[in-house]
């Protein structure tokens, strides 16, 4: 963090802000302070023209809003339409587009040449604009942009060989995660997809394309690279080489989940809590939040209910606890039986399967192992754990050591 800016008031303006990661990004590269402005569109012109800030960023949906409250305009936000920063200097506003610089960086990050490729925007915004003038740039040779009402089928379909996808959208965005702009399967030809969404870490478009085998990313290296430029045009300074990838490596580590899978019984509500607490995060234990949640415990829902019902109402459990960040969750043993749990959990978190040997497993509250041979279970159980799984780690016999373990992996998955 560049220090020497304490004087500067800088912020962000949008409608909802609870889904932004930008405050600790710009607590990492400075030390100005960083307000969060939530306005409602009446409140947009009399924030721009006297507000108390020195500087703001503007992000959903005011990026073409404040633009005719600006005395300048640079020529990179005039082309594209859009405006996402603002600076007060000498008595005037002026408007700049550091989204450009940012999408710019996530495309040469992820290494992809989209030089005469074709190319579906969805989203007809200043995220949209932003990202469709970076294409032409780079010498895309047909771009087509699907705003909410031309997102059709028959349009999709109408461009089936496009092989650059981008979700310039906040479909599927926090806290509405698990939705899509588009199905990959009017795409055959996809070779890669661009999701400036990076709450959740994964949506359901990233991860349709990774089971797809199709490289996927979000945008979180876009919101940080964006950011850097504006803290240029915060400060007047260059931001510190390296900082850009060194923020996105922090805040992927600290706002996805550790979730814990394994065998009922074999610690995870234990080593689950100790990890939390090592790490400094909030412990869900999945079970309980499922009391919470339908007023019953899931053993009386087993045997009042019937498996079957409780699994329905376990993974609506699930789709909850996994849009949040930062928390460490013990799922209980069956959460891996039914795969429609797998992209809740992958959407937002690191998996850790949790091994014991089956003869120290507790049984006891526990209809299913109770009622079934415990080899015959891990039997049925053990390749989805192992499907599911991002880290395996085997528990020891101190509960503390194997929390130490767990955090120890889950830190390693965040380093290039």
């Amino acid at each position: 963090m560049k220090t020497g800016y304490s004087h500067l008031k800088c912020g962000l303006i949008g409608r909802k802000l609870s889904h932004s990661f930008s405050k600790p990004i710009h607590n990492a590269l400075a030390d100005y302070d960083f307000a969060m402005c939530e306005l409602e569109p009446e409140q947009v012109e009399n924030f721009v023209k006297n507000g108390e800030l020195d500087a703001f960023c503007i992000t959903i949906p005011y990026k073409k809003d404040v633009m005719p409250f600006l005395d300048e305009i640079s020529p990179e936000a005039k082309a594209i339409g859009a405006v996402n920063v603002v600076v007060r200097r000498n008595g005037k506003r002026y408007g700049y587009n550091t989204d450009y610089f940012g999408f710019d960086y996530m495309v040469r990050r992820a290494n992809i040449d989209v030089k005469g490729k074709k190319a579906v925007v969805f989203g007809a915004g200043g995220a949209s604009a932003t990202v469709c003038a970076l294409l032409r740039d780079k010498g895309v040779r047909e771009l087509v942009c699907l705003g909410s009402a031309d997102n059709t089928p028959e349009n999709s379909m109408a461009n089936a060989d496009a092989e650059i996808i981008v979700n310039a959208t906040p479909v599927g965005m926090y806290p509405k995660n698990n939705v899509s702009p588009t199905s990959l399967s009017y795409f055959p030809k996809c070779e890669a997809v661009f999701d400036l969404i990076y709450n959740p870490a994964r949506t359901a478009l990233m991860i349709e394309a990774e089971e797809r085998g199709i490289p996927a990313l979000n945008g979180l290296s876009m919101l940080v690279a964006q950011a850097a430029r504006a803290f240029e045009h915060f400060t007047g300074d260059p931001y510190e080489d390296g900082i850009i990838e060194n923020i996105v490596a922090d805040l992927s580590a600290d706002t996805q989940n550790l979730i814990l899978i394994g065998m009922p019984g074999c610690g995870k509500s234990t080593v689950g809590r100790l990890s939390a607490e090592q790490l400094g995060r909030e412990f869900l234990d999945a079970d309980v939040e499922f009391t919470k949640i339908h007023g019953i415990t899931p053993a009386d829902a087993i045997k009042e209910l019937g498996e079957e019902k409780f699994r329905l109402m376990e993974t609506e459990t699930l789709a909850e606890l996994s849009k949040l960040s930062g928390k460490v969750i013990a799922t209980g043993g069956g959460a891996v039986t039914k795969e429609r749990n797998y992209p809740l959990l992958h959407q937002n978190g690191v998996i850790v399967f949790l091994e014991r040997e089956l003869d120290k497993l507790a049984t006891e509250g526990r209809p299913i192992s109770q009622s079934t041979n415990v080899k015959e279970l891990y039997a049925k159980r053990i390749s989805a754990y192992e499907r599911f799984a991002d880290i395996k780690v085997r528990s020891t016999e101190i509960p503390s050591k194997t929390a130490e373990l767990i955090c120890t992996e889950f830190k390693k998955a965040f380093k290039g």
